[in-house]
């Protein structure tokens, strides 16, 4: 079970739990131009991936063997990072587990530093969540993913689940397929009859229970973002 740390060219985390995901990481993968901000914190990336236009060559050069250049100008760096940790660390592709070489294993991929400063990558990143539980079923290979920042958690489902979350926890839904229904067990306001044709339909609700349980009347992308 190994844990992954990816860490984009967000804002950087000031509390001690995104801090300690990294510290605790096996594997540290910097995308792109978040390596001047790991060498200001003595820290030593194995990989530094990306199309690599946010790094100067010298900087580069004090990582023999570990930059992994991506020119595809198609995806962002978060999402090329996150290629690389699926074959790379897991042994899997995407189209739901497809091998790439290697025995999988299950673990954990946290993103770190992915959000503040622009709120159009911080919404994109967002979003990726749940392209990438949806191309790689990550919850069928027993991987965890989430995106964690100094104020939240986020994570993505692709069908019902149970979340162990902690009463009185903040929790907001969101999900691109407005024909989804979402029955709900352990929320304050329950979403039975919420209909998903705008972002904020499901926000700003709270957990009453330890635990809460989101039964989906379809299998369909969900954003959760625990507070």
């Amino acid at each position: 079970m190994k844990s992954v740390a990816i860490v984009c060219n967000g804002q950087f985390p000031r509390t001690e739990y995104p801090r300690y995901l990294l510290r605790s990481a096996d594997v540290v993968v910097c995308c792109d131009g978040a390596l001047q901000t790991l060498e200001k914190r003595g820290i030593v990336p194995d990989v530094v991936i990306g199309d690599l236009d946010s790094v100067c060559g010298r900087a580069l050069k004090r990582f023999p063997g570990r930059v992994v250049r991506v020119d595809d100008q198609e995806t962002n760096d978060l999402t090329k990072a996150f290629r690389w940790v699926m074959g790379q660390v897991f042994g899997t592709g995407p189209t739901a587990g497809e091998p790439a070489g290697l025995p999988a294993e299950g673990g954990s991929i946290h993103i770190l530093a992915a959000t503040g400063y622009r709120e159009d990558h911080t919404l994109g990143n967002l979003a990726l969540l749940m392209e990438f539980e949806r191309q790689y079923d990550l919850s069928g290979q027993g991987i965890s993913l989430d995106l964690v920042s100094d104020y939240t958690t986020a994570l993505a489902l692709s069908d019902s689940a149970t979340l162990d979350v902690g009463e009185g926890r903040p929790v907001s839904l969101f999900t691109p397929d407005p024909s989804l229904q979402i029955r709900s067990e352990g929320l304050q306001w329950p979403t039975d009859g919420v209909r998903f044709d705008n972002w904020w339909k499901a926000t700003l609700n709270r957990a009453s229970a330890d635990r809460i349980t989101l039964a989906l009347s379809h299998p369909a992308p969900v954003l959760v973002i625990l507070g």
